[in-house]
């Protein structure tokens, strides 16, 4: 979410008249300590669970040899990745020509593709398909009745007229944002909330870009988290377990967004540089 090309700091960028490319410089820091403090819990998971391994027979000639094999399926990401960083086509078109490349490649090269493969495939797609429209449904009505009641407005008008620190006010604000994201999609609550927290944030001295940032964090930590967690719903649905067992398995990743958030938020010097 903070690496370009970031659509939710774009979002923010837009309706908080900051400039993308600040914002864009600002994330690759915060960026990668998100990321590698991901790797690390990974790692640490791992270990504690003395998760099994798989070392190749052969050593890095065996590793180079399946590097190779499945470089065509390898490239995937970066074919999805490149053609909508360099504007050749939208999500959506993308989608599709991701579709035909994995067809081309399954039946061509790995030869592996068969009707029965492909009939399950589109099976599985439409139950996938369906939960997440009930869960974007209810998001949606979740979000319209939150706006009509100004509940994010009323939120913020509490801090800033109960508080007087500014480190307490930065804590609240993201307190609400975190609240405010378990509810609403990223998209959605950017354009809610962008504007009236730069109005807060100038108030306290809190740098645009900064807050950008923090509200990203913030949102994108709602995506994972429940009642409302589509990223959250669809990788159970995929893992085929319960929700719970899933945010169990996520209370690392948790502490770690949680700790760069902190960071974001206290620590000027990793946004404004």
């Amino acid at each position: 979410m903070l690496i370009p090309p970031s659509i939710p700091l774009i979002l923010y960028g837009l309706v908080a008249n900051v400039s993308i490319v600040n914002l864009f410089i600002a994330g690759l820091l915060p960026g990668l300590l998100l990321g590698l403090g991901m790797f690390a819990a990974v790692a640490l998971v791992a270990r504690r669970r003395n998760l099994p391994r798989s070392p190749l027979e052969g050593g890095f000639r065996a590793f180079r040899g399946q590097i190779l094999v499945a470089l065509p399926a390898l490239l995937m990401p970066v074919f999805v990745i490149g053609t909508l960083r360099f504007g050749i086509a939208t999500p959506t078109e993308v989608s599709v020509m991701a579709v035909a490349y994995a067809l081309l490649v399954s039946g061509l090269i790995y030869r592996d593709l068969t009707p029965a493969s492909v009939w399950n495939a589109m099976v599985e797609t439409a139950m996938m398909t369906g939960a997440v429209m009930i869960i974007i449904m209810a998001s949606s009505t979740i979000q319209w009745v939150l706006t009509a009641e100004a509940v994010p407005q009323g939120l913020a008008r509490w801090v800033t007229g109960t508080l007087s620190e500014p480190w307490m006010i930065i804590l609240a604000l993201n307190l609400v944002m975190l609240v405010v994201g378990t509810f609403l999609d990223l998209p959605a609550a950017v354009l809610l909330l962008g504007p009236l927290f730069v109005t807060i944030g100038n108030a306290i001295g809190l740098d645009p870009v900064q807050l950008g940032l923090m509200m990203v964090v913030n949102l994108s930590v709602g995506l994972y988290t429940p009642p409302v967690g589509t990223t959250l719903f669809i990788s159970a649905a995929i893992a085929r377990t319960s929700i719970w067992e899933v945010v169990k398995a996520l209370l690392p990743f948790y502490l770690v967004s949680l700790g760069v958030l902190l960071l974001i938020s206290y620590v000027p010097v990793l946004t404004i540089y």
